[in-house]
């Protein structure tokens, strides 16, 4: 995730701040994600009404409320292994 911008803005706020705040202020900052891109209003629409004390409360959130496009693909996983009923690669010892 490349926060194109957005983290000088998270810096620069006046805090103690709100998603509301920061949403009316700032929302349109979009972050650049594996599979294209999600503005910070979107993002933090999720968490609804929270206060922040620190920049750093603010990019922990926007960390942990992105959208599926942040990941690669998903349902996918290497270290799980095969649900019962499923048929899955076979395994390999290396």
């Amino acid at each position: 995730m490349k926060f194109n911008g957005t983290g000088e803005m998270i810096e620069a706020l006046e805090y103690p701040t709100t998603t509301d705040e920061i949403i009316d202020n700032h929302g349109e900052h979009e972050l650049e994600l594996q599979r294209g891109t999600e503005q910070v209003g979107e993002i933090l629409e999720r968490l609804g009404t929270e206060e922040f004390e620190t920049p750093e409360d603010v990019r922990l959130s926007v960390r942990s409320a992105v959208g599926h496009k942040a990941i690669g693909r998903r349902f996918y996983s290497d270290r799980d292994p095969t649900a019962l009923g499923e048929s899955g690669p076979t395994p390999l010892s290396l």
